[in-house]
This record gives structure tokens, C-alpha cells and sequence, in this order.
């Protein structure tokens, strides 16, 4: 096995979970990561914890979305309409929930054969599961769960890379010394902790410009380090992500991105009163409508991220990776997380969380209370801000 395999490994249950003897842990281990599954499972042995390994793949899910559309297609009462819809579905699976209740942490390792495997499941039966599986979901998600990837052919060849070059780019991005990354994140956090207002500018030639406001007054910014002590649950991370809320203005994110399945490029959202009021993409505006049509929540932002982690060095197409890269910044539409919010306090509630990503490392900058903090990708504290 490459010893690449087993430091992901000991990261990840070490520093990413912090897995301690006796601990119940689901691990759930996708087609392809086999290696990394190993590797993990005989850490936790050595640490005295208790394993479920559950079996993750992209095939399977599909292989039951595509046998519940056909049970649909059964019942057709001659309407002519064979959705599966969300009632179609149990909204208390007992068993998945009651796995999640049970453990104390949940670690996903991806890592499939096709990053498209779903792509001819109809978009109405995949939003239906997703919103049926919400208990599920909230269950899984009061874990210590952390969530990484083992380098595989179906995610390098949708990273346009070779098998090889993609290990030594997960590699540089995951095994990384991440203590000395989150004191310099806790910088970040600590400006948006104590602000009130984020303005995000690009003025480019070549694309459409962004000029982005929105309030950050009484939420708590996270420093995600890759574990769950800075309530950090992506290994890679290396983000500082905060709920922002009365968003107004107009974003272009122009890095690819795959939603539910379909290739989305150059998307342009305009907000007014916390709310996207119209929306465009020049290739995937449909799964972008979908997404947006999920429910009312759907519509608001539920997270503004900065990226920081410079081991990620080119983007790839997969979320885990490119949000975190340095020189961009992230808005999600839909649900906020618990962790930026004040005791009592609720964000936006949705049954989805979308990110989208602007590279700003050229003609860009990104305030909070007026003074710039980032520039063309360049932080204040760094070399190169005043250029």
C-alpha cells in the first residue's frame, strides 16, 4: 500500500475526527476506496474504537432510483406523469436514521467509479429522495462526521489529470500541517467574527462584474481546519466560512462546477432582499433552476467561504477541493450551518446546500466594514497586498 494511503488515514481519524477508544463510528467506504478504507479501518482498531462499514456507491444509489421511477412508471394512472415524488419515498427510513443516532462519528470516504453515475436518473426523483432523506440526514450530520476522498481514475479523469499527477495533488492538498494553517486562518475568522458587513468586487474585461453586499452581524465565522475541534467535517479543508443573511447585489462565479449531476459554467445570480431574484448560467441553467426551485431556502445564501488552502493549486471539479482553494471565495445557496449561528437563532432551512465559486485573484477584492482585507487573492497580513 502506498504510504501516502495510511497518512491519510491517520489524519483523518486522528487529527480530522479525533476518534477516541470505545467511540462508535460508521464508515462508509465508496466503490473505489478500498485502499483508504483499509488504512482507516485498522487505524481505528488501534485506537480501540467500535467499526460499521457501510458500502457508498453512486451505482447503487442509482440502480434504486432508477427501480423506484420504474415502480412509478407501473402505477401511471394514464396521466402520463411517472415522477417519483417525495411521498413515494419513506420520510422515516428507521434503519439508516437509527445507525447515525448510534454513532459518534461518520466518516465518508468517497471515491467512485463514475462521478456521473446518476446522470440519467430524472432530476424530480433524485430532489424527491433528497428531501425524503432529510431526517436521515440531520441524524448523520449531529455526528463527529468528516467527509474526504481517496484519489481515484473517475476523479482524476474528471480533473482532466493524470492517475498519477491527481495522487500527488490530493496528496499536497490533505497531508498538510494544518495547525500551522489554522492559526493563520484564525485571522480571517477573527475579522468576520467582529464584523458586521462583506462586500465581494471583481471588475474583470473579460467577465460580467460582481459587487455583492450582505450582513455577517452576530454570526460566528468558522475556522475550517479539516476537523471537527474547529467544527471543520472536509478533509481537505481549508476555509473560513461564515452564514451571511440580507444579501444584495449581483455575483458571477466562473468556475466550472457539476450539480446534481450536469456541468454548470458562468453563473449569474442577482439578489434583492436576501433573495435570488433572477438567475442565469451559460451552460446548466436548468440543474441550476432545479436547485433553486428546491423549496423557499433554496433561494437565500446559507454560506460565504474564503478559501486559503494553497496546496490546491488548480481547479478540478469537485467541491471538496475547489472551494477550499486559495485566491477564491464561495457562496452557497440554502441551508446555513448550525455552527455560525447564535444559540437560538435559526438560518436559512433548506433541503440543499450549493456552492459556487469566483476565482478572485486578479482585479478583485473582498471588504468587511469598508477595509479591504483581500486583495487580487492576496490577504493583508501576506506579501504582495499592496500590489
Amino acid at each position: 500500500m502506498d504510504e501516502r494511503v495510511r497518512e491519510h488515514a491517520e489524519v483523518l481519524v486522528d487529527w480530522s475526527a479525533r476518534i477516541e477508544a470505545g467511540d462508535d463510528v460508521v464508515v462508509s467506504v465508496a466503490e473505489d476506496a478500498h485502499d483508504l478504507g483499509v488504512a482507516v479501518v485498522e487505524a481505528l482498531g488501534e485506537r480501540g474504537a467500535n467499526v460499521t462499514t457501510l458500502y457508498g456507491s453512486d451505482e447503487l444509489s442509482r440502480a434504486y432510483l432508477k427501480g423506484s421511477e420504474a415502480r412509478a412508471a407501473d402505477g401511471d394512472a394514464g396521466d402520463g406523469n411517472t415522477a417519483v415524488e417525495a411521498d413515494d419515498f419513506d420520510s422515516d427510513p428507521v434503519v439508516d436514521r437509527a445507525i447515525f443516532e448510534a454513532a459518534d462519528a461518520y466518516l465518508r470516504l468517497g471515491g467512485g467509479r463514475n462521478t456521473t453515475a446518476t446522470a440519467d436518473v430524472d432530476r424530480e426523483t433524485r430532489q424527491a429522495y433528497a428531501k425524503s432523506r432529510q431526517a436521515v440526514r440531520e441524524a448523520r450530520m449531529d455526528t463527529d462526521w468528516v467527509s474526504t476522498v481517496h484519489p481515484t481514475r473517475s476523479l482524476a479523469q474528471q480533473a482532466g489529470m493524470a492517475y498519477e499527477e491527481y495522487q500527488e495533488f490530493v496528496y499536497d492538498a490533505v497531508l498538510r500541517d494544518w495547525e500551522a494553517l489554522a492559526d493563520e486562518m484564525a485571522r480571517m475568522k477573527a475579522i468576520l467574527d467582529s464584523g458586521e458587513a462583506v462586500r465581494i468586487v471583481t471588475e474583470r474585461e473579460d467577465a460580467p462584474d460582481t459587487d455583492v453586499r450582505m450582513s455577517i452581524a452576530g454570526r460566528t465565522a468558522v475556522n475550517s481546519a479539516a476537523s471537527v475541534a474547529y467544527d471543520s467535517h472536509n478533509l481537505p479543508s481549508g476555509e473560513v466560512f461564515t452564514a451571511p443573511y440580507d444579501t444584495e447585489g449581483e455575483a458571477f462565479f466562473d468556475v466550472p462546477m457539476t450539480i446534481d449531476a450536469t456541468r454548470v459554467r458562468n453563473v449569474h445570480l442577482v439578489f434583492e432582499d436576501g433573495e435570488v431574484v433572477e438567475f442565469a448560467a451559460e451552460t446548466g441553467e436548468a440543474a441550476l433552476a432545479s436547485v433553486l426551485d428546491t423549496d423557499p431556502g433554496a433561494r437565500r445564501l446559507g454560506e460565504l467561504g474564503i478559501g486559503m488552502n494553497r496546496g490546491i493549486d488548480r481547479f478540478t471539479d469537485s467541491i471538496l477541493f475547489d472551494e477550499k482553494m486559495g485566491d477564491t471565495v464561495h457562496l452557497a445557496v440554502g441551508r446555513a450551518y448550525d455552527a455560525c449561528l447564535p444559540d437560538g437563532e435559526s438560518g436559512t432551512d433548506s433541503a440543499v446546500h450549493v456552492d459556487m465559486i469566483s476565482d478572485v485573484s486578479a482585479d478583485s477584492r473582498l471588504e468587511v466594514d469598508g477595509d479591504v482585507i483581500q486583495r487580487n487573492g492576496r490577504f493583508r497580513w501576506e506579501d504582495g497586498f499592496e500590489d
